[in-house]
Order: structure tokens, then C-alpha cells, then sequence
């Protein structure tokens, strides 16, 4: 249905028993955002908070925490709206089944951004950033965040709606240096659309205005998150998913989202940047301070009875999950229609998202010749790794299956496929002094590090091994072997100290394990960890800790390793260390208090009594 509101969305899920109204007075100070991820881990409803301490406002989460819910949530337009994607790779659809495509061409009329002949009809009470519901998620985090926020900027050059950017940048409300009421942190990466802007902006040494929406028709927050070609506006996107046209008008020269529930405005002016963080992130860990853009307040909106939406994010999965999933439903096969060869790819969720991407392509280039090995896969592996956000990739697997079977979404087979097939001489492809997530602290510094693509084609080379090897048992220094998975090995060892020491404890290792390369061909990969049990316990503690732990080009090894014309191979395994470093953020750990605190709620008699029982 079309929301009008994000009260509506709201209303809709509880009417369908999907939202749980706490009426119980609860504190922003980490102890909403504890209830939350409670919730969030049972497979529990949105949350509708009536009695937030310190605030009037009312705030929601967990609002899209399922891919069920998500869907329920645009039921009646996400046919429609994977129609739109389809026949943008394909127009020639649209005329050869016009009736059937007939929907997707009138969704497409909800497209064009409207705008509002009335002035702030909604918006109604011009407030303070100290009135809002100021929540914090981590208790090391730097202050209160919006984690649900939409982020909206025009092209100075190109200025109007149809050209402007909206992206979900997370806002730093208070704390640090900021003056409370005056100026707020904007964080945003790589390679997003406020950055163009921006650039523009400081070109011409001037501000960049920069309207900040939370709440509103809940497709208003889906589209800032959608990977959207530059020059489409998400604006349009947000029309045709939530099945209404976006609804703007302009104040003091800044545009209005007149369907939100809350509108920041302001300017950022060039070289402006104060400290920004920590803030517990996506991939598990703190995101450390670092200065970024402050953004100067201009005014603060609320419409009457607002609802202020958040999330809370950490180790995979989280709500964020969903929005991943919801966006893969959405695009389909989009992205390889943009890469030619590609036929899958999967940016890992429990790795963190950018730090492993999966992917099966095309091997076409020779078949005429016996020998199978990577070649298109290598031109496809390029292109990915210049492809917007997927860029940021770390590790990148990517294989060819002529059988058409094979899927990235089913994790386990799909890297046993390439391991039983790896040539570890040949096979390993390092980018160095590259750039990597702004989220990953494995690299040398913010937004730098390297790359590693592991391109896999051909006839399997092993039989991956199902046991730890003998060889593996009784090691000097290395100790607690774990099978994680067919052909990959955990070994414990003493807490990493320097690169210096790392190199000679490798080196230790190589010395061992070299004279028995035989016994060692049935494992492809071995990870040196600081918990080896913790490796192995399940798929996820290994795809999370090995790939944002690892910097490929400092932190992979390999058992008799060689460098040839500069490429650089191993006979044996290649030893991933996946150790924590000192130079990498701390991992995210709730407050025991707290958890204790927010036991009233779960306790019989409770609002969320029947959630988790």
C-alpha cells in the first residue's frame, strides 16, 4: 500500500501483528538500542518506543529487521518495481508483452518527484537538535547517531530534485567537539554521491547546503540505501517502491521532504571538519574518530506526533541484513547485465559486506583449448573491482561453473567449489596500496589497503580434506588445530605483536610444514588465529574474523612460497593471519549492565515478555 507516513507503516504492521508497542519508559542511552538487538536476534517485531526519557518523541525500530517484513512493507509495488530494473536491461520486453508490462509502465508515473504548493504543511514545529530523541548505540560511541537518516544534496552545477543525491550517511548528533544545537558530524565514504557535491561546492569556495529527512513513507529510507547509477535521483526511485510520488518543497533555499517526520538543515563549508566517532559499525567493530565534515545548523523540523526511526548495527547479521536482501530482490540480475560475463555476485553479509565478495562468471575466451584456467574470469574480476561500491571489495572469489549450478548464496558449497579447484601458484591476483572500506581498519590507514582476487577455474586440483591432517598436530608455537571446513584449517598461536614478529612466526611455520607438502594437498587454506575453537565453531565466526582481519598484501603467507616475475604463488597452503592487530579497531561488547537492566521488558509482566520466551 502507499504510506503516506511512517505512522501509517506503522499502524499497518501492528494491525498485522508485526510491531510491539513498549510503554515502558526507556532510556537512548544505550539501553534502547540493547532492547533492540535483543529483539532483532529473536526474529522479533518492530518496536514502537511511546515513552522515550527525555524526549516527547516517540521513536521506532527494527522496522525493516526481516526480509518477510520488508516485503510485506512494499507488497504491493516490489512486483512492479523488478519490472522497472528488468526492462531497463531489456526494453525490447516492454514491446514485445506490452499488456503484461502495462503495471510497470504506470508505477513509473510515481516516479516524478512532486512538488508541494503548500509550505511545510506537515512540518509544522521548528525544534532543537536537544528535543530529539538522542540515542546512543555502543558505549564507546562518541554520542547520539541517526542511523536511519536520508542525507540529501543538490549539484551546485545542475541544481533542482532530478539531478540531487539522497544516501544514508550516519549523523553524529552530539558529543565531541561539536556546539550542542549549532553543528552536527556528517560521515559518508567512498565513493558516494555527497562527495561530487561536494567537491563542486568547495570548487567554487562555497557552502554546501545539505537537507537532512528522517522518518517519513518508510521507500524513503530504502531508496537513500539503493546502489542507484549517478545521475538517477533517488527521489524517483522512492516514488515508484513506495507507490507515491516524493512530496518536496523548498525553505530559506533548502529542500523539504514534506512527508518526513523530522528535517535537519544546514551548510557545510570547505575545509570544515571536526572529529566524528566512534561509532559501533557493520562490521562488529568500532569505526575509530576521525574528522570529518560538521555540519552547520540551519533549523530543525518536526511534523506533529513524529516518529523518530532507528537501527542499530554491529556484527552481522543486523537489521541492515534486511535492507541488503530487499535491495538483491529488488536489482536482480541488474549488476551482471552491467558486467558482461557476470552472471552472480554476492557481497558477503557476515564478513562485513566489502571485505569478501563472491562471484561466478563466464569462461569463454579459449574453448577450443584442453587446458582450463582463468582468463575472462580476470577481465570480469577487474571489472568488478571497478565497478562503484563494489570497488571497495578486499577479497574477491571468483569462479566459472559450466554446469549453470552453482550460486554465491549458498556460502559453504560455493568455496569448497573454488578450493577443490585453486591453483595456489597461479591463481592468487594482489592489488597493493589500494583502497579498501573506510569501515576496515585491517589496512594501512583510513580508506587504504590492498586487494587480493582469487580466480579459480577448471577441473577440481584436491580433495578437500574433512579431518585435520597429521601434519598439522604436535606443531612448535602452533597449537588447538580446528577444522573449519573442507580444506581450510584453524591453528592457534600467541597474540600477534609486530609485522617483524609475524614474519619470522610465519616463517616458523613454513619451516615445518614444508618438508610434508604432500600430506598438506588436501587443504587449501590455513588460518592462523588467536582463538582457533572460536574460528571453527561455526561458517560465520570464520568468514567474519579471517576477512576483517586480514590485510591481504601484509597478512597472507603461503607454505613454501615463491615470487616469480612478480607474481607471487606457494606450493602448499596459503596461511591467512587472522589476528587480531594492534592497529585494528576493538570489537563491539555489550554492557553487562545494561543487558541486566532491560531484563524487566523480557520478564513476565513485561511488553516483550512474549517475544523471546
Amino acid at each position: 500500500m502507499a504510506y503516506r507516513s511512517m505512522e501509517e507503516c506503522l499502524l499497518d504492521l501492528e494491525k498485522n501483528g508485526q510491531l510491539i508497542r513498549i510503554k515502558e519508559e526507556t532510556d537512548p542511552h544505550i539501553e534502547m538500542a540493547a532492547i533492540h538487538l535483543r529483539v532483532h536476534e529473536a526474529g522479533g517485531p518492530a518496536l514502537l518506543f511511546e515513552n522515550v526519557k527525555g524526549s516527547k518523541y516517540r521513536a521506532a525500530s527494527n522496522i525493516f529487521g526481516t526480509l518477510e517484513r520488508s516485503k510485506f512493507i512494499f507488497r504491493d509495488t516490489l512486483k512492479q518495481v523488478q519490472q522497472l530494473v528488468e526492462l531497463k536491461g531489456d526494453p525490447i520486453k516492454a514491446l514485445k508483452q506490452p499488456f503484461k508490462n502495462m503495471n510497470a509502465g504506470m508505477a513509473a508515473l510515481k516516479a516524478f518527484p512532486l512538488k508541494d504548493p503548500f509550505t511545510k504543511p506537515a512540518l509544522q514545529d521548528t525544534i532543537q537538535i536537544s528535543d530529539l530523541p538522542l540515542i546512543q548505540h555502543w558505549p564507546m560511541d562518541g554520542g547520539a547517531f541517526v542511523t536511519l537518516p536520508q542525507v540529501y544534496t543538490e549539484d551546485i552545477d545542475k541544481p533542482g530534485i532530478m539531478n540531487a543525491n539522497l544516501g544514508m550517511y550516519r549523523i553524529q548528533l552530539n558529543g565531541n567537539e561539536y556546539t550542542l544545537n549549532k553543528e552536527i558530524g556528517l560521515h559518508y565514504q567512498l565513493h558516494r554521491g555527497i562527495g561530487v557535491h561536494q567537491s563542486k561546492a568547495n570548487a567554487k569556495g562555497q557552502p554546501l547546503n545539505v537537507s537532512i529527512f528522517v522518518g517519513g513513507p518508510p521507500s524513503h529510507s530504502v531508496s537513500a540505501v539503493m546502489p542507484l547509477p549517478e545521475g538517477i535521483s533517488e527521489m524517483t526511485f522512492a516514488g515508484v517502491l513506495g507507490g507515491r510520488r516524493f512530496r518536496y518543497c523548498y525553505v530559506d533555499g533548502y529542500c523539504i521532504s514534506t512527508d518526513a517526520d523530522f528535517v535537519i538543515t544546514g551548510e557545510v563549508y570547505p575545509n570544515e571538519n571536526k572529529p566524528e566517532g566512534p561509532f559501533g559499525d557493520h562490521l562488529g567493530y568500532y569505526s575509530l574518530t576521525h574528522h570529518f565534515p560538521v555540519m552547520r545548523v540551519h533549523k530543525v523540523y518536526a511534523r506533529k506526533n513524529a516518529i523518530w526511526p532507528f537501527t542499530v548495527v554491529g556484527r552481522p547479521p543486523q537489521e541492515d541484513t534486511s535492507f541488503g536482501q530487499l535491495i538483491h530482490e529488488i536489482t536482480g540480475a541488474a549488476i551482471p547485465q552491467e558486467i558482461p560475463g557476470l552472471k552472480e555476485v554476492h557481497a558477503v553479509d557476515a564478513a562485513g559486506v566489502h571485505p569478501l565478495l563472491l562471484a561466478v562468471g563466464s569462461e569463454r575466451y579459449t574453448p577450443y583449448a584442453p587446458a582450463k584456467q582463468p582468463a575472462e574470469l580476470l577481465t570480469i574480476a577487474n571489472h568488478i573491482l571497478g565497478t562503484g561500491q563494489l570497488s571497495l571489495a578486499k577479497f574477491l572469489f571468483i569462479t566459472a561453473d559450466d554446469s549453470n549450478k552453482l550460486t554465491t548464496h549458498n556460502i559453504d558449497t560455493y568455496l569448497q567449489f573454488l578450493l577443490e579447484r585453486i591453483d595456489l601458484k597461479r591463481d592468487l591476483h594482489f592489488y597493493t596500496n589500494s583502497t579498501i572500506d573506510t569501515l576496515d581498519y585491517s589496512g594501512t590507514g583510513l580508506n587504504s589497503g590492498s586487494k587480493l582476487v582469487l580466480a579459480a577455474y577448471g577441473e577440481p586440483l584436491r580433495r578437500l580434506a574433512t579431518e585435520v591432517p597429521a601434519a598439522l598436530k604436535g606443531l612448535s608455537q602452533f597449537e588447538n588445530a580446528q577444522l573449519v571446513m573442507p580444506g581450510v584449517i584453524a591453528l592457534q598461536t600467541a597474540a600477534f605483536i609486530s609485522y617483524n614478529a609475524a614474519h619470522a612466526e610465519m616463517n616458523i611455520l613454513n619451516e615445518q610444514l614444508k618438508p610434508d607438502l604432500d600430506a598438506l594437498k588436501s587443504i587449501a587454506i590455513i588460518v592462523v588465529a588467536d582463538d582457533a575453537s572460536f574460528i571453527a565453531e561455526k561458517l560465520n565466526n570464520f568468514l567474519w574474523a579471517a576477512f576483517t582481519r586480514c590485510n591481504p598484501s601484509h597478512d597472507i603467507y603461503g607454505v613454501d612460497s615463491f615470487t616469480t616475475n612478480k607474481h607471487w604463488g606457494c606450493n602448499g597452503p596459503m596461511v591467512m593471519d587472522a589476528r587480531i592487530k594492534p592497529h585494528h579497531a576493538p570489537a563491539l561488547v555489550k554492557d553487562a549492565a545494561v543487558e541486566k537492566s532491560i531484563d524487566r521488558l523480557f520478564e513476565k509482566g513485561g511488553s516483550l515478555y512474549d517475544v523471546v520466551k
